[in-house]
């Protein structure tokens, strides 16, 4: 290898090669996950492939098993050089209770956030035709929040919102965003732990993806199951550039910050309860690792034992 491309090859295996990778898994989970709601709210009902959004359990079930494959696929994609975290609440509770270096923390979420960001951007640029449609053809008002133009069904292409049973109290929403994260971060440890179950032939990628669509399906009507910091907030920043102002920050309600605080709050605990149940448990028992499981495997790579 030449100096130069010695050079050149050689911040690729700095920090910034990790940030590189959480960015692009990030942007690829945005540009799946948004897509697969901007394709339920506007897309397929002015495509002439259908005439009505989140026709209940059925436009659920499409983004739910669409946020679940782009999560999916996000890790795979950025798994095997910076573990894919691919969400600041993940990065804080490895730092937490994996030792990932604390110096890495705010690194990795500016990446995270910023490929949200351009990802949610992708999908703007593909669908904007589509949204314009749905907003002419329902008399909606780009920006407006209440009201019969009220735009809130296609800011819910971006972000997320709570359930109108909440009123104006924000309590059960970050109530219900520590829950989804806290399971979310609990079922992560699990497929990651070397000692418990983890899935052989490179599945946890996969069975992420369905541990998403688990949450989504079963907490995700209350506020949209955002579970992630950059998820919501990088999209959040894109709509309110694209017109939606008010309704995307600070939302309805300010609501912009319970989608950040719950998830990094219940991811935290989300760790807590796995180490506590699970994996002290099995280390007291003396559980060894399985031999055909690498204890510093590709996508478990940053979390050493810290205690």
């Amino acid at each position: 290898m030449s100096a130069r491309t010695a050079v050149r090859a050689g911040w690729r295996q700095t920090v910034w090669g990790e940030l590189l990778s959480e960015f692009l898994g990030t942007f690829v989970l945005i540009c799946f996950g948004d897509g697969v709601v901007a394709m339920a709210v506007a897309a397929l009902n002015q495509s002439g492939r259908g005439t009505q959004i989140f026709a209940a359990s059925g436009d659920w079930l499409l983004i739910a098993w669409g946020w679940a494959l782009a999560v999916t696929f996000g890790v795979y994609v950025a798994g095997g050089v910076s573990g894919a975290h691919i969400n600041p609440a993940v990065t804080l509770a490895l730092a937490v209770r994996r030792a990932f270096p604390w110096a890495k923390v705010i690194p990795y979420i500016l990446a995270q956030v910023v490929g949200a960001f351009v990802g949610a951007a992708l999908v703007y640029l593909n669908y904007h035709n589509a949204i314009s449609s749905y907003e002419a053809a329902h008399h909606i008002t780009r920006g407006a929040l209440g009201g019969d133009a009220d735009s809130t069904a296609t800011f819910s292409i971006f972000a997320t919102f709570p359930a109108p049973f909440f009123h104006s109290s924000l309590i059960g929403p970050l109530v219900d965003q520590i829950i989804g994260t806290g399971f979310l971060v609990m079922f992560v440890l699990a497929l990651t732990d070397e000692r418990n179950q983890p899935p052989r032939m490179n599945l946890a990628p996969l069975l992420v993806g369905l541990a998403v669509a688990a949450i989504g399906m079963s907490f995700g009507a209350n506020a949209g199951y955002a579970i992630n910091p950059a998820r919501d907030f990088g999209p959040r920043l894109l709509a309110w550039w694209a017109g939606w102002g008010k309704v995307a920050m600070p939302g309805v309600h300010g609501y912009m910050w319970v989608p950040i605080v719950g998830p990094f709050v219940g991811g935290v605990i989300g760790a807590f309860v796995y180490d506590l149940f699970i994996r002290d448990v099995l280390r007291a028992r003396g559980e060894p690792a399985p031999a055909e499981v690498e204890a510093a495997g590709r996508t478990v790579k940053e979390e050493a034992d810290s205690t």
